[in-house]
């Protein structure tokens, strides 16, 4: 972070922010910047990549690309990634965030849809679901579990949610920063679930969820992966219901 503000003393942030977290994704996230747009829904925007530890060149194609990047002394975890790039768009002045994944599978045609939510005040933060659009992600078992962690974090939070692991988000800068988050990894239910619970308002818009244009996913073997992000739920929810307000009993 002190490398960050010290190559960049003066830097403002425009009104939105694109935080995309990588790790070793040198050949695609180069591809994945090029996308997104100078300006959407009217509003002035960046591109700010996390690189994550990456041992690889993901931050000089990330800079030869035109992107702001903030490098982590060693690989932390996707959530760890995306709380250092929240953290400098709030102190940068930033209104509002969208984040992405490097790998290409988020298209960013669709954050205007979003970010229109937010800038009328019809949301603080919105999904990009691709159970309301489509996916090409062929694996049974992960898709599987997008439809039944969606549910089980519905029945928990009382919201209806159809995607709840969505890489594809806009948000105001809030929520980002108020919401209490600690998961180095898996942290887009705790986002989800946090906001929720402190009342912030939640929209989702259809997505397409595209194949990832070059390398492998690094989530692991997928119930693996569905058994920590299960646990992430119920550790979430737990300290989330514990920690809301309480209603006084009238005397």
């Amino acid at each position: 972070m002190a490398d960050f503000h010290a190559r960049h003393p003066d830097l403002t942030m425009p009104p939105l922010v694109v935080v995309i977290a990588a790790f070793c994704e040198q050949d695609s996230v180069g591809d994945v910047i090029n996308e997104v747009p100078d300006e959407i829904a009217g509003l002035p925007c960046r591109v700010l990549v996390v690189d994550d530890g990456s041992p690889d060149r993901t931050l000089a194609v990330a800079e030869q690309h035109g992107a702001l990047v903030c490098r982590l002394g060693r690989n932390s975890g996707q959530g760890t990634a995306m709380r250092a790039g929240y953290r400098l768009v709030a102190e940068g002045g930033g209104r509002y965030i969208a984040t992405m994944d490097a790998d290409g599978q988020w298209d960013p045609a669709d954050l205007p849809a979003m970010v229109e939510l937010l800038e009328s005040g019809r949301a603080d933060l919105v999904l990009g679901s691709r159970r309301l659009g489509r996916t090409e992600n062929t694996n049974t078992v992960r898709n599987l579990g997008v439809r039944v962690f969606s549910v089980l974090i519905t029945a928990i939070t009382r919201t209806k949610i159809t995607d709840s692991s969505s890489g594809l988000r806009a948000m105001r800068v809030e929520v980002a920063t108020t919401v209490r988050q600690t998961q180095p990894q898996y942290q887009s239910s705790e986002l989800l679930i946090g906001a929720i619970f402190q009342r912030f308002r939640v929209a989702e818009v259809p997505t397409v969820m595209r194949r990832r244009t070059a390398g492998e996913s690094r989530k692991g073997r997928s119930f693996g992966y569905g058994a920590k992000y299960a646990l992430v739920i119920a550790k979430t929810s737990l300290r989330e219901w514990r920690g809301r307000p309480r209603r006084r009993r009238p005397r």
